[in-house]
């Protein structure tokens, strides 16, 4: 006798929607009494070592709106390219520093913003060295899945010249949708970050 088998169906997919806010940034929704700051507001206590940085930029549709309800998380390596996880294996990373960030993009401006610090260079698989970079992932209405992608530093010619992953992008004339690049605001630096989901200048976005 044939057994009857009954297949369970699949789920359906939900954008984040604008509520992620308020699940993962709670107190920049004004609701307070969740915690005493949201996670991953801040990255850098007075003690860590390396260059203060200014991360900052705006998420674009493709008409070219910026989205005010996008949440984006950054990790990052240290000043000495060393990762703030158990699965480091090179070295003790810098313990005043998290490595990890979540901000959302202002309701008003769009504008997203974060205070970190300039990241050291990590190897690659075989050994060989990327570039110093700062990794994004992306979650907004209208988005089904995260995306992913990576912030370059324009000033940073010689090691985005010998990076393993760029020289694995097809379309060299796209390289620049991951290039920051630096002013000074304020005695600070400061690096421009914009990312454009669709249209002309279209940002790179990585399959992890």
């Amino acid at each position: 006798m044939v057994q009857k088998l009954d297949a369970l169906k699949e789920s359906a997919s939900q954008t984040a929607g604008p509520y992620v806010h308020i699940g993962l940034t709670p107190n920049w929704a004004d609701i307070g009494g969740v915690y005493s700051e949201d996670l991953g507001r801040t990255m850098v206590d007075p003690r860590a070592t390396g260059e203060r940085i200014v991360v900052k930029g705006s998420i674009f549709d493709g008409s070219g709106t910026p989205l005010k309800d996008a949440l984006i998380e950054i990790w990052q390596a240290d000043a000495s390219g060393l990762h703030n996880s158990p699965l480091e294996k090179r070295g003790e990373a810098d313990p005043h520093f998290t490595g990890w960030g979540r901000q959302p993009t202002d309701g008003v401006s769009g504008e997203y913003r974060f205070e970190t610090i300039k990241p050291g260079r990590v190897p690659h698989k075989g050994g060989r060295l990327m570039a110093p970079h700062i990794t994004f992932w992306i979650v907004a209405r209208g988005i089904n899945i995260g995306l992913h992608t990576r912030m370059y530093f324009a000033d940073e010619e010689a090691a985005n010249a010998e990076c393993p992953v760029l020289a694995r992008i097809e379309h060299k004339t796209r390289i620049p949708t991951l290039m920051a690049r630096r002013a000074e605001e304020n005695g600070s630096a400061v690096y421009t970050f914009d990312i454009r989901l669709q249209g002309e200048g279209e940002t790179i976005f990585f399959d992890v």
